[in-house]
């Protein structure tokens, strides 16, 4: 064969610099064109449209690091990714290789130590479920299917963070790839500077493998919902607010207007209706949950499961989709719900909007006060993050959605410090907004010593200027 017949066979994608990553991982690396290129680029989010030059799915951490080196040399960019949430900030992928870690999803418990270790693409369901068949609990958040890592390194807030703080903090090592394609254990001994950047700058500063955290001895929590039809939802948000500015660090929950689709899988009674939620667990003793819950149930809810609860059962009580599906979103860190604030919220809330769901999170407690020894996200401050959710299952909708969920910010954004919390921010935004400015400045001084030739790429790019991305909707 001549060599214009060998350039006449040979693909684009085959002379494209992602080539240099065929026949790593065992032969899981899909580029544009292969069969299993358009699976395996799918986000979480199906909204999110990510073409990257090519898609890795390692089996281990050595495996990981061949792509990292591989793809420095041939000039391409790294993303670490387990499940795909939050992944539109991402940006253009043209020159970036995403690494999946959905491979490595061991879990192990070590409850004589309190430790679980897990491997960088578990998801939360599995920790969850065993941890609690030796008595303990973790940190996980409102879903059952989000990674561990990408949930922890950026945060992380569920429904014991105001009693025990932000899921970052409890994180106690990692295994990590470098930006140089080295498998390092980070810790308070052991690269301790990586270790501080990780815990809140996540896919910034490497691809983690494996991590260790902090479980808790405890199987149950007092948790669940109160319901009532919207048209209650003023004097219900009003006493909320009201009782979540006195309540103890034991409870935290969330207050949500709901406007829920016809679909057949929807309880009868709730189908199609607008609806007001107050969900959420309390770590106290059934008599004393009672208490603290009081005020609330005294506005007569037409639902009440509040009731002793296996820690297990805690993942799906927000009842989050299961399962990629496609929304687009916006959110605000709230510092206090003056009487404006009030207005413009269930003025959001009532609106014709594309929007299924105006939220208030109830923050304070532990997210506010700085754990020992914690990472590049010591707390999260503020008294609420506001959010809203719409579904995008076509171009139209999702404009719709981006349009009224950015307004939905913009009503609240005068009652906060423009913090932002990136773990819900789907949306490209300056990443110094989700850090104080000594913070910021020193995740971007370690971002240039130990990733100088910006080989990884976060979801929320940590450098030292900042540019929009392109969108992807």
């Amino acid at each position: 064969m001549t060599i214009e017949d060998f350039a006449r066979t040979t693909t684009t994608t085959d002379r494209s610099p992602a080539h240099a990553l065929r026949g790593l991982c065992g032969g899981a690396v899909h580029l544009p064109g292969d069969p299993g290129y358009d699976s395996a680029r799918m986000a979480w989010n199906l909204a999110v449209d990510q073409r990257p030059a090519a898609v890795a799915i390692p089996a281990d951490a050595q495996q990981a690091a061949q792509v990292v080196r591989a793809a420095a040399a041939a000039g391409l960019r790294v993303a670490p990714q387990s499940t795909g949430h939050n992944a539109a900030p991402l940006g253009r992928l043209d020159d970036v290789v995403i690494v999946r870690t959905s491979a490595m999803d061991s879990v192990q418990i070590d409850p004589a130590r309190h430790r679980a270790r897990v491997g960088g693409g578990a998801l939360w369901q599995s920790a969850v479920d065993a941890a609690a068949r030796h008595g303990f609990a973790t940190l996980h958040g409102s879903s059952p299917d989000v990674g561990i890592a990408g949930y922890s390194l950026g945060g992380g807030i569920g429904w014991y963070a105001r009693a025990l703080g932000l899921a970052t903090n409890s994180v106690t090592g990692l295994e990590v790839v470098t930006a140089d394609g080295r498998v390092v254990w980070a810790d308070a001994e052991h690269h301790p500077e990586l270790f501080w950047a990780l815990r809140g700058g996540s896919g910034n500063f490497g691809i983690v493998t494996a991590l260790e955290f902090r479980i808790f001895p405890f199987a149950t929590a007092f948790a669940g919902m109160l319901v009532w039809d919207a048209a209650l939802a003023e004097p219900v948000l009003r006493r909320w607010l009201q009782w979540a500015g006195d309540a103890p660090d034991e409870v935290t929950t969330s207050f949500r207007v709901l406007r829920l689709p016809p679909l057949p899988d929807i309880p009868a009674p709730f189908r199609g209706r607008h609806l007001v939620v107050i969900d959420g667990a309390v770590l106290a003793a059934d008599e004393r949950a009672a208490e603290i819950l009081a005020p609330l149930r005294d506005l007569q809810p037409e639902v009440d499961t509040f009731a002793r609860t296996p820690v297990q059962a805690l993942t799906g009580l927000h009842m989050d989709p299961e399962g990629p599906s496609p929304g687009v979103s916006n959110t605000v860190v709230v510092d206090a719900m003056p009487e404006a604030a009030i207005h413009a919220f269930l003025d959001q809330a009532r609106a014709g909007s594309s929007v299924l769901l105006h939220e208030l999170r109830q923050l304070g407690g532990a997210l506010g006060r700085p754990a020992d020894g914690a990472g590049a996200m010591p707390t999260l401050p503020g008294a609420f993050l506001a959010f809203a959710g719409a579904i995008a299952a076509t171009p139209e909708m999702a404009a719709a959605g981006l349009r009224d969920t950015a307004e939905f910010a913009a009503a609240l954004a005068p009652f906060g410090s423009r913090r932002n919390y990136l773990n819900f921010q789907e949306n490209a935004v300056d990443p110094a907004t989700g850090f104080d400015p000594v913070t910021f400045g020193r995740l971007v001084t370690l971002k240039s010593a130990l990733d100088p030739d910006g080989v990884l790429v976060g979801n929320h790019l940590v450098r030292r200027t900042y540019e929009m991305e392109d969108e992807f909707f």
